[in-house]
């Protein structure tokens, strides 16, 4: 009798674990099937339209001739760190793209550690306005001793709002907002950022953050086209259509 019972809930257990299991993978195909699951040897992904790459002095000399060849529209480019710190390859990098029809965006990696207007100076002083480009992007993640303690929100806010506001006085657009889960929702979430563009770090898994335009979904890619130190490349895409990314950003 108790033995049968046994079996009875055994046999329950094991067709209810069966469902979910069925239910898991369907949903993971349907998710694959959508391109809200990348993986992050997928280079120009066929289920978006839009496929670009970020770049700093890591990656060395790139041949932007060979990564459009492999699909590459856009390039998200580091120009400036902090209120000193520049990218060696940035200028470099800013005409190859162009030249090569790849549209280029710079961006800035913020630091906690000096004020909003002098890290503006920096990335002014590098980056020329120019015509076509993507809107700046001001990088907010955690570094050095802020992985562990990151800073106060007043603290950041303090350094961010008056940097974005030089940005987009200079280059009459509103800075893109690089952002990890982390740093979105320690900072950003609330209402009082929402009307600038995201783009998200979330390696394969579609972003979780609301209204995001831009997805790093991995930091892991290998495309031919570039000699550095680092041999790996981080792969995104556009959340819309390639007229959509034309006209993103052109006010």
């Amino acid at each position: 009798m108790l033995l049968r019972r046994f079996f009875r809930i055994l046999r329950r257990t094991v067709l209810i674990l069966l469902l979910v299991a069925a239910a898991i993978l369907l949903a993971f195909a349907l998710l694959r099937w959508r391109g809200l699951i990348l993986y992050s040897h997928e280079a120009d992904p066929e289920q978006w339209e839009v496929f670009g790459v970020d770049v700093s002095s890591y990656q060395g000399t790139v041949d932007w001739s060979v990564l459009a060849d492999q699909g590459v529209d856009f390039a998200f480019i580091k120009a400036t760190e902090g209120s000193l710190l520049q990218d060696r390859q940035f200028a470099a990098n800013w005409a190859g793209a162009r030249q090569a029809g790849v549209r280029p965006g710079a961006y800035h990696f913020l630091s906690y550690d000096s004020p909003g207007d002098t890290q503006a100076d920096n990335f002014i002083s590098q980056v020329p306005v120019t015509q076509g480009a993507l809107p700046p992007v001001i990088d907010i993640e955690f570094y050095g001793e802020y992985l562990e303690r990151p800073p106060e929100k007043e603290q950041v806010h303090a350094i961010l709002d008056p940097l974005l506001e030089r940005l987009e006085a200079h280059y009459g657009v509103k800075p893109i907002l690089y952002v990890t889960y982390r740093s979105y929702y320690n900072y950003l979430a609330g209402g009082k950022y929402d009307d600038y563009p995201i783009w998200c770090s979330s390696p394969t898994i579609f972003p979780l953050v609301p209204r995001w335009d831009f997805w790093q979904y991995s930091h892991s890619g290998r495309l031919d086209g570039y000699h550095g130190a680092q041999s790996l490349i981080d792969l995104n895409v556009f959340r819309g259509s390639r007229e959509q990314f034309e006209a993103f950003g052109l006010g």
